[in-house]
């Protein structure tokens, strides 16, 4: 098995990008939140801050950030609460599925098994 370019991707690289920073307990995305920024790179910001919003033009999964920007989705979610706490992006976290939503409940789906069964 090869390895990809996160896998070779140097630790003191990945600590410099988040400044040593982790997100802990208080992680508000997880890998399908979308992401949309809310304004343009400024100047002076991260070369990955910048990407980022660039990127996320329209909604963004934090998977696809982390493909795309070839690092860990721990570095990137560090890198996301920055804009998110500079009010330069939005997270929409997905809804669920409308058909989930409507299932019937667990007596009701007994009774039709065992009707089934009695056929």
């Amino acid at each position: 098995m090869s390895q990809r370019p996160v896998d070779r991707e140097s630790p003191d690289r990945l600590y410099t990008v988040t400044g040593g920073r982790t997100l802990g307990d208080e992680d508000p995305f997880d890998l399908v939140s979308l992401i949309v920024s809310e304004r343009d790179p400024a100047a002076g910001m991260q070369s990955e801050h910048v990407r980022i919003l660039r990127n996320c033009q329209s909604p963004m999964a934090v998977v696809e950030i982390s493909a795309s920007l070839e690092l860990p989705v721990s570095v990137v979610k560090v890198l996301l609460r920055d804009l998110l706490d500079a009010g330069s992006i939005t997270v929409r976290h997905p809804s669920p599925h409308p058909v989930m939503a409507r299932l019937p409940d667990r007596e009701t789906l007994k009774q039709v098994l065992v009707g089934l069964q009695n056929l």
